[in-house]
């Protein structure tokens, strides 16, 4: 396996800012910053303080994922990408599906479970490990 386009500064600024927003999160709202969480909160009936503010964060990064997309140039359409719409909608469904079963996703238990201590968490996280290995390994 080749690494391509390695971007170490890039990647290490985007973590940064993944952990202080996880951080700022759990200090200024006191609440974890599970993307799965929040999106499946978005979709359950609430009050609409909890509402908003789980709406904003989705919005953020959608926001974001735009402005970088804009700003490198990037198509985003699934042709541009080479990717399969059916395969695609099947491993979104399969992730779903797989952090109601973990009660979480990768950002729940890896950044802010991890960070706490979680030993959850941490058995968690090595099977998301696990199996994105095993998955490149048998498709790559």
């Amino acid at each position: 396996m080749e690494i391509v386009n390695f971007t170490p500064i890039p990647s290490l600024l985007g973590g940064m800012l993944i952990g202080l927003s996880a951080t700022l999160l759990l200090l200024l709202n006191g609440r974890i910053a599970g993307i799965s969480g929040i999106c499946k909160g978005v979709l359950q009936k609430q009050s609409a303080s909890d509402f908003s503010w789980r709406f904003l964060f989705i919005i953020g990064m959608i926001i974001g994922g735009l402005i970088y997309a804009y700003t490198h140039n990037l198509s985003l359409t699934a042709n541009s990408m080479n990717v399969d719409l059916t395969k695609l909608i099947i491993a979104a469904v399969l992730v779903g599906v797989g952090t109601s079963f973990g009660n979480g996703c990768t950002s729940g238990h890896g950044i802010c479970g991890l960070s706490r201590r979680s030993k959850r968490s941490l058995i968690a996280t090595l099977v998301f490990m696990l199996f994105g290995m095993l998955t490149v390994l048998i498709i790559g």
